[in-house]
């Protein structure tokens, strides 16, 4: 398998290294925005190299299913990687426009680098629910309530993040102490064999944690074109625009309205009973709660009042029956106005 490799010459391990390099600085990058064009042009040049490079490995048939991992030559392992880098790069992208797509693109990468090595026995662990050729976990059967959350399945899921973050603790710790040598190619085959199965064991963890993520924002995301896409409910009719009132005087009754009109000759009056009746045919107010056509009915003590609400409604009854009365003078006084002309009795200095 080897010398299938070295067909594709030096170009293959040149665009692996480059797409490992981006990655890696991207990740120890102190910029404050993944969106400022520095970081995206990283990301492009990285997606753009570890593209060329899958399609090299494709092309080469470096790997197969119906191989084991002794027969993969130790210097093409670290090719097994590209999948799961391609994904993480792919998850840098910040196009919100695009954003399902490219959680989408992502999650394919990662699921094909599971696969492939689930194919080669290397970890122990589970696909994603819902994955094509997932094998279903044997759990004792026992009666779930619909509408209670599964807590067997929750407390699983907590030990495995667990006991998967102390495995990527431990294989980051042993890839620091081993990279050194590696790098420097004073490493020897079976050394340089563990480094890289190390590397996928620790991206097999990543890509799991990434998937996991990407499915709860797809959720999300899906919620929310569904609703941008759902057709508006019916709603009921339109209330109609009310016209604009002009400003007017309320009065009691008729005599009250011409006593206050001859005072304000540039504003109109209107009695009780005419702006009920013009509100009435707006639609704004309905006969309920009137007695008398054309007058408001003067509302009755409740049943079992007491002395203190009599009194105060006696009173309110007396205050309008002194209005009445200075109705009835203002009245007076205007029809004596009417009969009598200015300046009527003023005979000082005359003849």
């Amino acid at each position: 398998m080897m010398a299938e490799a070295g067909a594709g010459g030096p170009r293959l391990a040149e665009l692996l290294a480059l797409g490992r390099r981006l990655w890696d600085e991207l990740e120890a990058s102190a910029e404050p925005s993944s969106g400022a064009p520095a970081v995206q042009d990283k990301v492009r040049q990285g997606l753009d190299a570890l593209q060329r490079a899958a399609a090299m490995v494709a092309q080469l048939e470096l790997f197969s299913e119906n191989e084991d991992l002794e027969e993969i030559a130790s210097a093409d392992l670290k090719f097994m990687l590209l999948p799961a880098l391609l994904g993480g790069l792919t998850l840098k992208q910040v196009d919100l426009s695009r954003r399902r797509e490219h959680l989408e693109s992502a999650r394919e990468h990662f699921l094909h680098f599971l696969k492939l090595c689930r194919n080669y026995g290397l970890g122990s662990f589970q696909l994603p629910p819902g994955t094509a050729g997932e094998e279903k976990t044997k759990s004792p059967s026992v009666p779930q309530d619909p509408g209670q959350p599964n807590l067997v399945a929750m407390a699983m899921s907590r030990t495995a993040k667990i006991e998967r973050y102390k495995q990527k603790k431990e294989l980051e710790n042993k890839l620091a102490s081993m990279s050194s040598s590696v790098e420097s190619g004073t490493a020897d085959e079976d050394q340089i064999r563990e480094f890289y199965i190390l590397q996928i064991q620790k991206w097999i963890s990543t890509s799991l944690e990434e998937i996991e993520s990407i499915d709860q924002e797809l959720v999300i995301l899906r919620s929310r074109d569904a609703a941008r896409q759902a057709p508006a409910g019916p709603r009921g009719p339109s209330r109609p625009a009310r016209t604009p009132m002009k400003p007017f005087i309320l009065t009691r009754d008729a005599a009250q309205a011409r006593v206050f009109g001859a005072g304000y000759p540039g504003l109109p009056t209107m009695t009780v009973d005419d702006w009920y009746e013009q509100r009435r045919k707006q639609g704004i107010v309905s006969q309920q709660g009137f007695g008398e056509p054309g007058s408001p009915s003067r509302p009755s003590p409740p049943a079992g009042a007491s002395d203190e609400e009599l009194q105060k409604q006696q009173k309110e009854t007396e205050e309008e029956e002194d209005d009445e009365e200075a109705l009835r003078k203002a009245r007076d006084w205007d029809d004596w106005k009417d009969t009598h002309p200015r300046g009527y009795g003023n005979r000082h200095n005359m003849g």
